[in-house]
């Protein structure tokens, strides 16, 4: 007999519901009577020893989960929600994968952060690496206060050191991550006190003050990765084929890749089912919904948690990746009957499983969500969100968005050639240049396509630019040449004048109009007094908006971005005329505010916006010739996911410089004529040398010691799945990678890399 296949438990009564699961033992007596009779309902008196000032018990409905089967073991997944056709949609969609052969899933093991925050350190650098020699005596003192733990197999189990850029009052933050295998347990009182415990050691260390001790809600160490795989016979409605029912998933899903507005739902959908499995188990649920949609914004933006898409065979193929730390042990398990005879009905054996079937639960929702968007109404609705999709692909936003989305159902030639055509009649500025002609062909829409860049700033657009560096990271620093070109993504600032504010005021909007991460107070403030400094102008009343495309710590030249944006919105506030190359020297100054010693080929892309040849004198003036090609060639942008820090990266560099520069300048020198070498390929368009220039780079790169895993992931990815040349760009550390294919070659590159959970854009250079 089936344990999750139940047909007809929806019609029968709540009695004879608990009657069958009693019967087939999965509820014993005791759970079956206080099931029957209600005291399975936490009790007032309990609920008083669990919280402050408690009034009374708030009580939500608990259902079940049907027909789950995970990792081919069968599933009763209890729900607490109050939202209605949530359970029912989510028991239909399983049905419907256990006939595909049920949900695959894999847990990481259950690791935990704890953050402990230094500050007043006097060399941070030299406590960094003083740390990270002290890490098994660290690890020791964490461990000495859980024995249980450690018997276990869990415990502290490694220490990680970061240096995070200056604090206002306190010099540079180093931030010491200890990391925890929490076993079964949720673990934030067992990371917190290993914290404590260590605390005063890191302070002996360092040197410097220890001053918070916390974990850390973003859980990327315990990824939980759900696969369901299906044939589309088994999507075939009445009215649709199973083939239109995949594709209209897949499309709606793009639509989630494209769009955040889309994608915020799509995810609360995924957590319509996976905050009701963790209510039901006694799960801290706000700290999952934290982690989720964290890690859903690490990217360029806000992305969806799920992939789905066709495989060879055309089947439709879904995959969820997601952050899940889970507790089965704990005082809010054993305090709540409730929560008590949940964790029966489920029967778990460890918090990993338990993670599993919660990652199956919420790809099942997103699935029974996308499949009713895709055939409700579907010769309508299927065609509205292709057109949504078109129009956010050529950048209509606004009122034009929904203008241009009907526009293109009226006509019925929904594609991006057509689209481009009611922007520009619109007069719109439209993302990816001209529009073909009329029948032409469209390429697969990639997760992300980054219009080119014009020659230069059109006026009045206050703008910097984000950059690529094809060839010479690192080697630039020391005089050498490299070549870096500019991508669509883009800062934009707009000054007014007027405020009360005795300081300037800086507030960072994504392009849509929602608040992004704060700038660093301290270093925007330095970066604004600065320009209004040399601008001659007072810097009390003035209030600066900066709207970011760019994600930060990427190596993709944010911060120059950001200053070149400012240095001209407040120029043009003050009616000052302010030439292109005044602009990218001030922006220079800038740019040593946030990076020490920058190369200064940053701010000069982010200012000029064209594709350079790029060396700094030896006086320390900039060498600039441009580079044309005789056709565009496409780059892929891969994201790691881990933020960069540029000052660091070229310190490091420094530092090994400064101990052997012979060494170092010899490898500067193979970098330079890969550079050079990189011109010539690129003038004549020849671009399988240009891969081969790329490939060499990085390996030398590689043997500066500026490269990160997952960069080297990305690298081999993209080069697996057919790029001419792969590497990272900017300061390495983490950040970005770069990947050079033949025009039309793109698409196995992206989708690999999708695979794979990375972020990705595709750019071409000009």
């Amino acid at each position: 007999m089936s344990r999750s296949r139940i047909p007809g438990f929806y019609q029968l009564s709540v009695e004879d519901r608990l009657k069958l699961l009693h019967e087939r033992g999965v509820l014993d007596d005791a759970d079956d009577a206080a099931l029957q009779d209600g005291t399975a309902a936490l009790a007032v008196g309990a609920a008083d020893r669990l919280i402050e000032n408690v009034i009374g018990v708030f009580s939500l409905p608990m259902g079940l989960g049907l027909n789950f089967q995970v990792n081919e073991r069968d599933y009763l997944v209890p729900m607490v929600v109050e939202e209605p056709s949530i359970i029912a949609a989510v028991s239909s969609t399983a049905k419907l994968v256990r006939q595909a052969g049920g949900f695959s899933s894999v847990a990481d093991e259950p690791l935990l952060i704890g953050q402990v925050q230094v500050v007043d350190v006097p060399e941070p650098e030299r406590a960094r690496l003083a740390v990270l020699a002290h890490t098994p005596e660290i690890l020791r003192l964490a461990n000495s206060g859980h024995p249980n733990m450690v018997a276990r197999g869990g415990g502290a189990r490694d220490v990680e050191v970061f240096l995070r850029g200056t604090t206002a009052h306190n010099g540079e933050l180093l931030v010491v991550h200890l990391v925890v295998d929490t076993r079964d347990a949720m673990g934030a009182n067992l990371v917190n006190s290993m914290c404590e415990r260590i605390a005063p050691l890191i302070e002996e260390i360092s040197q410097g003050r220890v001053f918070l001790r916390i974990l850390s809600n973003l859980t990327d160490r315990a990824l939980v990765r759900a696969r369901a795989v299906i044939a589309p016979g088994l999507l075939e409605t009445g009215e649709f084929s199973g083939e239109r029912v995949r594709d209209g998933i897949v499309l709606a899903n793009e639509f989630a890749a494209m769009d955040p507005y889309r994608a915020t739902t799509h995810n609360k959908g995924i957590m319509n089912g996976i905050d009701a499995v963790a209510i039901a188990t006694g799960n801290d649920w706000r700290a999952i919904e934290a982690a989720a949609h964290a890690y859903a914004a690490r990217g360029m933006r806000y992305a969806p948690l799920t992939d789905w898409r066709t495989d060879e065979d055309g089947n439709l193929v879904g995959e969820l990746t997601i952050p899940l730390k889970v507790g089965t042990v704990g005082g809010q398990v054993e305090s709540n009957p409730a929560v008590r005879l949940a964790r029966t009905i489920i029967d778990v054996s460890s918090a990993r499983e338990l993670a599993e079937v919660m990652a199956a639960v919420g790809l099942a929702q997103n699935l029974a969500a996308l499949k009713a968007l895709s055939t409700t109404g579907i010769q309508r609705g299927h065609m509205r969100l292709h057109a949504r999709a078109v129009a956010a692909a050529v950048g209509a936003s606004g009122t034009r968005f929904d203008e241009v989305v009907e526009r293109l159902i009226a006509d019925g030639e929904i594609k991006v050639w057509k689209a481009r055509q009611i922007m520009e009649a619109l007069g719109e500025t439209v993302e990816g240049g001209a529009a073909p002609a009329a029948g032409a062909p469209q390429a697969a829409t990639p997760q992300a396509v980054i219009p080119p860049v014009a020659a230069a700033p059109a006026p009045g657009a206050h703008l910097g630019y984000g950059k690529i560096i094809l060839l010479g990271e690192h080697s630039v620093v020391y005089g050498h040449h490299a070549i870096a070109a500019p991508i669509g993504l883009s800062v934009r600032a707009e000054a007014t004048r007027g405020s009360s504010a005795s300081e300037p005021v800086i507030s960072d909007w994504d392009v849509d109009g929602s608040v992004r991460e704060p700038i660093r107070v301290d270093i925007s403030h330095r970066v604004a007094a600065l320009i209004t400094e040399r601008l001659g102008v007072p810097a009390a009343g003035m209030r600066v908006d900066v709207f970011s495309d760019l994600p930060r710590a990427s190596g993709l030249g944010a911060s120059a971005a950001f200053a070149v944006a400012v240095i001209r919105a407040v120029a043009a506030s003050f009616d000052i005329r302010i030439s292109d190359a005044a602009v990218s020297r001030l922006a220079f100054e800038c740019e040593q505010i946030v990076h020490g010693t920058p190369s200064g080929i940053d701010n000069t892309v982010a200012t000029f916006g064209r594709p350079i040849l790029f060396r700094k004198t030896d006086d320390g003036r900039p060498e600039i010739s441009d580079i044309v090609t005789p056709q565009p060639i496409p780059i892929i942008i891969g994201l790691s996911g881990v933020s960069a820090i540029t000052s660091q990266t070229v310190g490091l560099v420094r530092r090994a410089w400064q101990r052997n520069p012979r060494r170092y300048d010899q490898i500067f020198a193979q970098i330079d004529g890969l550079v050079l070498a990189g011109v010539d390929a690129l003038r004549r368009g020849d671009i399988a040398d240009l891969g081969e220039l790329m490939n060499i780079n990085q390996g030398l790169l590689n043997a500066l010691q500026v490269s990160s895993p997952e960069l080297e992931e990305l690298v081999a990815i993209a080069r697996r799945a057919g790029a001419l040349g792969a590497k990272l760009t900017g300061g390495g550390g983490g950040g970005a990678m770069i990947a050079v294919a033949e025009p039309g070659g793109t698409e196995p590159i992206i989708a690999a890399m999708r695979g794979a959970g990375y972020t990705t854009y595709l750019t071409e250079i000009r």
